[in-house]
């Protein structure tokens, strides 16, 4: 996933339309590359899934093996002779190797709990990073379409500015479908991730509950000498560990795939529109409303030009005390929102009521005082106005911050600092425990099947022979009475 995002375009001076062909074909490129990206046999945990499968068929052959050799051959073990009694280290050293490997086995599964827990946490955290990092983005476009509503509706219940109030409605209409396009993926991505690692961290928890508490019962069943139990439980534990080397191929890939997510969330900070995940994260998707939020910008310049042009006819003739107002953008072609450097003999569009206040017929729209010019409907309309402008300015750094993808980038900043680290150290220590513990469950399994055959064929050998000796033992003492007999 990082390396083929880590392609840059080298700055250099060149022809635009040379520039722009280069620009196209390394774009196209790049994708190509990005639709055929995979990982590799090793990557992939693939080695963990052929232990699992080897382990099950080495089971269902052994399986298979001991159930001819007891239904077809009892009679063969019936004329077994008896063989020499075992010597004492053949039943110690099983006990002690099968002891052993219990102890490692549950040293391995609380390694293996812990550190599923902790990935599960640090996963879970940076999924909600990047969840709510799309949630504040589509919150910021929602506050400023709801602020470009409402002086849409202001406009067309005056009458005026037709076009204005189309440009709005065309405006909030596009931001809005942005918007929602962000709420559509963020929904989908987080039920599809929460789903995956909730399913993973709860499997992963019940397999190696259960394999904890069986290898533990199939220990004490081999101590006590069990033979059904212990033949059962040799069963299950054998299943479980096939389950216990298909996990650490799972958890093997999930480092590889964590460690590629923190590689292009590297990548992303560098080219936010040339990613591997711009497909699912608002800056690809709002490339398109920086054109529009510049109309916003020079639309708004010009307004507060004409406004403080007619605020200068009236400083120049009637109200010669009245103040203008404050441009929060800059000159042409840049139109950058700097509300910070602003006049001090200045207001904002937002305090405009508040200066008109003073203008306004106190006595109703009927009878108006001298020095009174603005009607009290006149002034509910400004009010309307200034308020619908200043609540879209108060959302045009939230705005900018999108189109720049500022807010992104702060918040993969946070999760490459905080979190990438930790989550594939955890996940390491996942696999490389899971990993042991399949290898500790295979020696604890092979234990005691190799205990149980042994007193299986113990069994047989015993059940077989002693009619045999009762029946010699008898025809040897009835042929001493008789000799007996003969005797003088």
């Amino acid at each position: 996933m990082g390396e083929n995002t880590s392609k840059r375009r080298s700055p250099h001076l060149s022809p635009p339309h040379l520039n722009e062909a280069k620009g196209a074909e390394l774009q196209v490129q790049t994708q190509k590359e990005e639709g055929t990206e995979d990982y590799g046999p090793d990557q992939r945990g693939i080695y963990g899934y052929a232990m699992g499968v080897l382990w099950l068929l080495c089971g269902v052959v052994y399986g298979g093996f001991l159930a001819a050799t007891t239904l077809c051959c009892r009679e063969k073990n019936r004329k077994l002779k008896r063989k020499p009694p075992c010597s004492k280290q053949c039943y110690i050293w099983p006990i002690i190797l099968a002891t052993l490997f219990t102890f490692l086995a549950i040293a391995a599964s609380g390694v293996v709990l812990g550190g599923s827990s902790r990935f599960h946490s640090r996963a879970k955290t940076v999924v909600n990073i990047i969840m709510e990092t799309a949630d504040e983005a589509s919150d910021n476009i929602y506050n400023a379409t709801g602020a470009m509503k409402n002086i849409r509706d202001n406009l067309e219940t005056t009458n005026e500015g037709t076009e204005a109030s189309g440009f709005l409605n065309s405006t909030s209409q596009r931001l809005d479908a942005q918007a929602a396009e962000i709420e559509k993926e963020d929904k989908k991505n987080r039920r599809l991730i929460d789903k995956g690692l909730k399913i993973v961290y709860i499997i992963t928890t019940v397999v190696i509950s259960l394999n904890l508490i069986f290898l533990v019962a199939l220990s004490v069943s081999g101590y006590l000498r069990l033979r059904r139990a212990l033949h059962l439980l040799i069963i299950v534990c054998w299943s479980l560990t096939v389950l216990c080397w298909l996990f650490f191929g799972i958890y093997f890939f999930l480092e590889k795939f964590a460690g590629d997510t923190c590689t292009a969330l590297e990548d992303f900070q560098q080219d936010p529109h040339n990613n591997s995940l711009s497909a699912i994260l608002p800056c690809d998707e709002l490339r398109s409303a920086k054109s529009v939020l510049l109309d916003v910008s020079v639309g708004i310049y010009d307004l507060v030009n004409e406004v403080n042009a007619n605020i200068s006819l009236l400083q120049s003739s009637s109200i010669p005390n009245i103040v203008s107002v404050c441009n929060p953008f800059s000159a042409p072609p840049e139109y950058q929102y700097q509300p910070e450097n602003c006049p001090a003999n200045t207001i904002r569009i937002g305090d405009i009521p508040q200066v008109l206040k003073v203008f306004t017929c106190s006595n109703g729209d009927a009878t108006c005082k001298e020095g009174e010019y603005i009607s009290t409907s006149d002034l509910k309309t400004v009010e309307a106005y200034t308020s619908s402008i200043q609540s879209l300015l108060n959302a045009f750094p939230g705005m900018e911050s999108l189109v720049d993808c500022q807010i992104v980038k702060e918040a993969f900043t946070e999760i490459l600092l905080k979190h990438c680290k930790p989550m594939k150290k955890y996940v390491r220590m996942v696999w490389a425990a899971m990993m042991v513990l399949s290898m500790i469950m295979v020696g604890l399994v092979l234990t005691w099947t190799t205990k149980a055959r042994h007193n299986q064929k113990r069994h047989f050998s015993d059940g077989s022979v002693k009619p045999h000796s009762v029946a010699a033992n008898v025809m040897e003492s009835s042929t001493a009475k008789v000799i007996e007999s003969f005797k003088p």
